[in-house]
């Protein structure tokens, strides 16, 4: 069975590879209030994958809402979430010219273009 949304988001960053068994470790517990959050941000089917060779976090997620710059907004007002960005951040490299960090005006993870999508057939 399939989700609904409205936005799919695929997202990069640069993993410091000093921080590799740290981020690793933190996302292995995902602090709930910061999963409660995304939750109430209609995000959904949320993974982040690490290309080794180029130190890469390759984030995808579908957004579920009407509203996606609020609910985005909302994320960032949300102090575990806070917390939590303030410990990654410090982890990563944002590819964003400006970028200062998680939840500021300028995104610190890079958006990707969808240039192709297959759902398959619905049997």
């Amino acid at each position: 069975m399939t989700t609904p949304h409205t936005k799919r988001v695929c997202q990069i960053i640069k993993l410091k590879p000093a921080s590799i068994a740290e981020y690793k470790s933190l996302h292995n517990s995902v602090w709930p209030g910061v999963l409660a959050a995304l939750e109430r941000a209609h995000i959904v089917d949320y993974s982040i994958h690490h290309y080794p060779p180029l130190q890469l976090l390759i984030a995808t997620f579908k957004y579920t809402g009407t509203d996606y710059e609020g609910d985005m907004a909302h994320v960032a007002k949300d102090p575990e979430t806070q917390k939590w960005w303030k410990i990654t951040d410090g982890m990563q490299d944002s590819f964003v010219e400006d970028a200062e960090g998680s939840g500021k005006e300028v995104p610190w993870w890079q958006e990707l273009e969808e240039i192709f999508r297959f759902e398959g057939s619905s049997k």
